[in-house]
Order: C-alpha cells, then structure tokens, then sequence
C-alpha cells in the first residue's frame, strides 16, 4: 500500500507514513525486463544483426540490445531474426519487397566495427514503404561501452521515426532492501533503464527514501536516516560526495530539484507543521511556500518551473493541489478521496499520481488543461510514479505475484513492461534527465 488508506493529521504519523515508504523486500543485483503487456499500435521494425568486424566483445549483440530498447517503449513490434528471409547489413542488400511481405515497416541494418580500443557502428534505418532512407550515420564508443553505443542508436532509431528524444541512454535510481540475517541493508542503486550496468551508490543500515536526480544527471538528492532522523543529502556521482542539506528539528523529507539546478523543494517540520519549503543550494536560505494547518508534502516543479504541485490534506484527505510562487493553492484532482505524489510530464499536459479506487492504489493522471482524470493501471498497490524525459513512458512501484517490482507503462497505459528483482524487491524509482 502506498502510505496509508487514510492521510492523518498529526506529524507523527506523516514520519511513520515515510518510514512505511522504505520497507520494500531483498535486495535485487540487476533488474530483468519481462514484457507483460503490449500496444495493438506498435510499429512492425526489423532490427537486423549486424555485420561485425574484429574482435567484439562477447554478450548481448548491438542489435539485441536496440530491439530490446525498442520493444520496451512499447511503440514498436520487432522481427525476430529466424524470421528474416535475408540478413542486409548495407542498402544494395536491401530488398524491399521481402520486407513488406513480412509486414515490416521499417527496418534497420548496419556494421560493427573494432578500431583498436573503439567500437565503430555505421548503420542505416529505411521506410519499407516508401523505399526511403530515413537514417544514415556512424557512432563510436570506447570497447567496453557497447550497451552505450546500442542505447545511443536506439535513440537515433526512436526520434527519427516519431520526432521525439529516445529515452534510452537515461538512467533509473531505485532503492533496494536486503536482509542479512538479522540485520538489514538498504541501498541506492543506479541503473541503466533496461536494469543493465546496476551499481550501488549507497549503503545503509538505515532507510533511503525519495531518490531526485538534478537536471544535468550529475547529482541524486534523497532523504537518509543514517543517523537515526531523516535528513536530506546531496550526492555528486563522479566523485561520490555527499553534502547533507537539511537537518532541522522533525522531518527533512522529499526532496526535488527546481528545473535549473539551483534549489530543492523539500518537507520540513521545524516550525511545528510540515510545509513545503524551498532551498537555495548556494546561500541555503530557505523560503517558505505554504504556510497552513494541514499536513503538506510532495512538492514537485512544473515544466516551465513556475509552479509547483504538492498533496496536502487541506480539504479532508490527500489531494494535489497547484500553486504559483505564494498565492493561494488550487485543488486539481477530485477523482477520489486519495491522490497523492504529483509527477507533470515534461510538456506541461499532464500530471501523474497515485490515485485510490475502492481498496487499490494506481497509477492515474490528469490533464492540465481539461482537468479529465484517466487510470492508467490496472494492478493494486501501486506507488512512485516517475515520468520519463521524453514524456513517453512512466515508471513506478507495484508488486506481482507477491513481490515488489518496478513497472514500465506508455504515458497512456496502452502497455507495460515489468523490471522484477532477480532476487527480492525494489522500491523509489526516479528515472534520470536525457544526457547532455
């Protein structure tokens, strides 16, 4: 359950409610990809394996690699390889005709290349309709670094066919628990967002909660009770330093970046109530945001950063409101006595929840301009939705057949995919900014 099936009044209970947060199962090395559910839309795409020259390293082929990115986005049905009548790596080996009777409508083909300690991918994307080339460049990446290059060509792949940014060289960070024996180790992992290339970036006797990724990908901040009280960290990646930024009386709780890196809303009760506050990184002043007798918490930046969304029990129960620098709040969901945990998508249309329907949690979202509500999901205890930069796909917190896994799902809900734990749960997920 997501917090709690009501939201109190009293601080106490906020704590409990976000130590709750926190109790997610055994730890998880790397997170697999189990494709659950697909979109009767997707796009028919042959991946063709590339030609390869040199010694490659062994594992999963660039190929392999790009036609699992695909198939996750949920946007695209790809050709299995044994089904292919030929396997082009260059366009005078392209015969369009075979590719229309197997129903394809685009198909990618290329070379891999070993320069020494590089790799080198040149690689083509045709209209099998049109008998159009649409895609035609190179990319390189150091020797080990072949997941890289193949999420890189996935992107290309993906924005060149439907005019947005690929998502697949970004990044998640989730928390896992581990017990051992009897004691137990809590962890921040970060992961490419197929779970491949997992590392631990934190580890705690104490619970991680609320993972935030700056804007430029550099630096994660989250709340830790390595001390035994929440507090809020900021921990630089390259160089792993963490620079603990809010400590006060009571409870220092979830944090998120303002769009130009260069403040932190955040849940502070120092003052007695929890409100929603905001901090400059480089002076730490704090400016308060709300100031009212209810519990207020989540706060979260719209798109262009004018405005923040928060959940609040102001009107009985949690709900998001919307706000615009100090002015008065606005009440924007209404679909049931419990939403909470606000995340808008990157154009500013839509923004995602956890929403209550009879005894389960979802996942649901309301649109900015129409203020129509849709669920999206169809599992029970559902938490932590996080957007994906391209506003694509959304990523969040649910549990299958007893266990707790982290889900992937269309902006629409139209399919999903899960990433359970080889061994254990997950919980917190944050999908990291686009590379810069």
């Amino acid at each position: 359950m997501t917090w709690s099936s009501t939201f109190t009044n009293t601080l106490r209970a906020t704590l409990t409610l976000v130590l709750l947060l926190s109790t997610s199962l055994p730890l998880r090395a790397e997170l697999l990809i189990r494709i659950t559910e697909g979109a009767a839309s997707a796009l028919p795409i042959a991946i063709v394996p590339f030609a390869e020259s040199g010694a490659i390293p062994p594992g999963d082929t660039l190929a392999e690699i790009v036609q699992s990115d695909l198939t996750m986005s949920s946007e695209f049905r790809t050709l299995p390889a044994e089904k292919m009548l030929s396997l082009p790596s260059q366009r005078s080996e392209v015969h369009f005709r075979d590719w229309r009777l197997l129903g394809q409508r685009y198909v990618l083909v290329g070379q891999l290349t070993r320069q020494g300690d590089r790799l080198e991918a040149r690689y083509e994307l045709f209209d099998v309709n049109r008998e159009e080339r649409i895609l035609g460049e190179s990319a390189g990446a150091p020797l080990g670094n072949l997941r890289t290059l193949a999420h890189y060509v996935s992107d290309r792949v993906y924005e060149a066919i439907t005019g947005e940014p690929g998502a697949f060289s970004t990044q998640l960070a989730y928390i896992t628990r581990e017990n051992v024996g009897d004691k137990v180790r809590y962890r921040l992992q970060v992961s490419d967002i197929d779970g491949k290339r997992s590392r631990v970036r934190l580890e705690s006797a104490e619970p991680i909660l609320s993972p935030a990724w700056s804007p430029d990908g550099s630096r994660l901040a989250y709340v830790s009770f390595e001390t035994g009280k929440p507090a809020i960290y900021v921990h630089e990646l390259a160089s792993g330093k963490r620079t603990k930024i809010a400590d006060f009386r009571g409870l220092n709780s979830a944090p998120a970046w303002s769009p130009d890196g260069k403040s932190l809303l955040m849940t502070l009760s120092k003052d007695g109530n929890a409100d929603i506050y905001r901090m400059d990184l480089a002076s730490r002043d704090l400016t308060k945001l709300t100031d009212h007798w209810a519990i207020e918490t989540e706060a979260t930046y719209s798109a262009g950063g004018d405005e923040i969304f928060f959940t609040s029990d102001r009107s009985g129960g949690p709900q998001i409101y919307r706000q615009k620098g100090k002015g008065e709040p606005r009440r924007i969901t209404f679909g049931s006595r419990y939403n909470a945990r606000a995340r808008p998508d990157y154009k500013g249309e839509f923004v995602y929840y956890v929403h209550q329907r009879s005894n389960g949690f979802h996942i649901a979202r309301t649109n900015l301009k129409s203020g129509e509500e849709t669920v999206l999901t169809r599992t029970e205890s559902d938490e932590s939705p996080s957007v994906s930069p391209n506003g694509r796909m959304l990523i969040y917190a649910t549990r299958q057949g007893g266990a707790s896994v982290l889900t992937v799902i269309s902006a629409d809900g139209g399919a999903a995919y899960s990433l359970p734990a080889t061994e254990g749960d997950v919980r917190e997920p944050a999908w990291g900014p686009l590379p810069r």
